[in-house]
């Protein structure tokens, strides 16, 4: 698809699933509409993948992992190969940011800038795959301990609308990188740029069979794919609820999981802290991405003696935010990815006033001249909000954020862990105890100290509780990938008969 800076028009190209390195039609099921969130355009038709789809996939991905193009790589040969695809996405950054923005919304200076980091994952991958080290373990007698890690196998990978390509690669580039074999379904609202980047990667010599893509419904498609009896691990980003139903579909087959679910991210911003730059962190937290993401800043906790300040500046900061058309670079904030959801987004207005919490500002559709039939919501901040409401409790999942007053340290961590998720917290604060401190108490798997919505290769990513289990990024998600298998050698040459010896044996292990 060629992708202009602004497209005034676009054809909708039908798309079949990605299989043994090429786009396949899909079996005959039914087809669905993949659509422009800042028109309510269809861009593209794409398949709701069936059981046979899935099945011939997952035989591609077999074939590749047990083949010697893929599974005999060694191991240097895999990184140079690894590095050379992350050469080949930069090179095509530009069609892929600009597609992107097309298919899911995000005003192009966002998609530009979180594109631009994701060549580095790969490039991280590949130098973690050539630093890799097994151990050897002392033991007690004359015994050699050693142990081997073999890749795991078959990842399936379920990625959601908010980031395509982003929440993709944290996971595909570990897993080239260790050689499993992937077979994704994206969101169907989003598979544009996951078909492309596929595309991309066979192009620049990535085996067939090695990055499978599966299209249609996470409901059907989705859960045809978590339950499979042939993956190895399944890796899935999006909702708890979602999450619940396909790990316990995984577990059947005893996969091992990795899952970032959802999160209800609580920002508690001390008075010893500039509240002008609170309030520009606030507005960055809350509605970058149109508040969908699992981090989004949506529940600021705010110490009172600075909280009627806080709020007034947030309000004047967010009617200031430019809501628009998403391929124009002064535009701030897009659509959110579909009716359903601005719908939903909208709900939770009702509910903050049904609640009591005071409405500062937003709450409603953005009417956008020459997109009325976007899906554009105005960024939406509440006050006075208590900890049993359910803006407070529930993830919206848009440019939502509540503001909660609080009056000491205890009073903001009893406010920051009143909640069923435990992905991501933030800190504002100039105290550095007090920070250390508050970082070490809150429940969260990620915490930000003056900061928010940072990541890194490098750096594991994941939460607690709701908000999922294992970690991607780092060290963390590279060794979860392999299998580890213990050898045991016995360098004496005493011997040994049991069932001659037995009364003068002295242990058995």
């Amino acid at each position: 698809m060629n992708i202009p800076s602004k497209p005034a028009s676009i054809d909708v190209e039908i798309h079949g699933n990605f299989i043994d390195g090429r786009e396949v039609e899909a079996g005959g099921g039914e087809m669905l509409d993949v659509r422009n969130p800042a028109t309510g355009d269809v861009i593209a038709r794409i398949p709701n993948s069936t059981a046979a789809d899935i099945d011939r996939a997952m035989k591609s991905a077999r074939a590749a992992f047990e083949g010697k193009a893929w599974g005999g790589m060694d191991t240097r040969a895999r990184a140079r190969l690894v590095n050379r695809l992350a050469d080949a996405f930069e090179a095509n950054l530009d069609a892929l940011y600009r597609l992107e923005t097309l298919n899911n919304g995000r005003p192009v200076n966002e998609t530009r800038a979180q594109l631009s980091r994701l060549p580095d994952f790969f490039r991280y991958f590949a130098g973690v795959a050539l630093s890799r080290r097994d151990y050897v373990i002392p033991v007690e007698g004359a015994y050699l301990n050693y142990t081997l890690r073999t890749p795991i196998g078959i990842v399936a990978n379920c990625t959601p609308f908010n980031h395509p390509l982003m929440i993709l690669c944290k996971s595909l580039a570990v897993v080239l990188a260790t050689g499993c074999v992937t077979v994704v379904k994206p969101s169907e609202y989003t598979p544009l740029t996951t078909l492309k980047l596929a595309q991309i990667f066979t192009e620049a010599g990535l085996p067939p069979g090695v990055f499978n893509i599966v299209l249609g419904l996470g409901q059907s498609a989705g859960k045809m794919l978590a339950e499979h009896g042939d993956i190895d691990k399944l890796v899935l980003t999006g909702g708890t609820e979602a999450g619940r139903i396909a790990g316990s579909a995984a577990a059947k087959v005893f996969a091992h999981q990795t899952m970032e679910l959802g999160g209800k991210t609580p920002v508690m911003v001390f008075d010893d802290f500039d509240v002008d730059r609170a309030v520009n962190y606030a507005a960055f937290g809350a509605f970058i991405g149109a508040g969908q993401t699992c981090v989004c800043a949506s529940r600021h906790i705010v110490q009172a003696s600075i909280y009627d300040e806080f709020v007034e500046k947030l309000n004047a900061k967010t009617r200031a935010i430019r809501i628009g058309d998403p391929f124009d670079p002064n535009t701030q904030l897009g659509p959110v990815i579909s009716a359903r959801q601005r719908d939903r987004v909208l709900s939770y207005a009702r509910y903050g006033h049904e609640d009591g919490a005071r409405l500062v500002t937003g709450g409603v559709a953005a009417r956008i001249a020459g997109h009325e039939n976007g899906y554009f919501v105005e960024p939406t901040v509440f006050a006075d909000v208590r900890s049993d409401m359910r803006i407070f409790q529930e993830e919206v999942f848009g440019p939502f954020t509540s503001v909660t007053p609080f009056k000491d340290e205890a009073d903001a961590l009893r406010l920051a862990n009143d909640s069923p998720f435990g992905l991501a917290a933030a800190i504002r604060t100039r105290d550095v105890a007090r920070a250390h401190r508050v970082a070490a108490a809150v429940k969260a798997g990620i915490v930000w100290i003056n900061d928010h919505h940072r990541l890194d290769p490098a750096s594991p990513w994941g939460g607690v509780d709701d908000s999922g289990i294992g970690r991607e990024c780092g060290t963390e998600s590279f060794d979860a990938h392999f299998n580890t298998k213990s050898v045991m050698v016995a360098t004496h040459e005493q011997p040994f008969d049991w069932y001659r010896d037995t009364a003068s044996q002295r242990r058995l292990n």
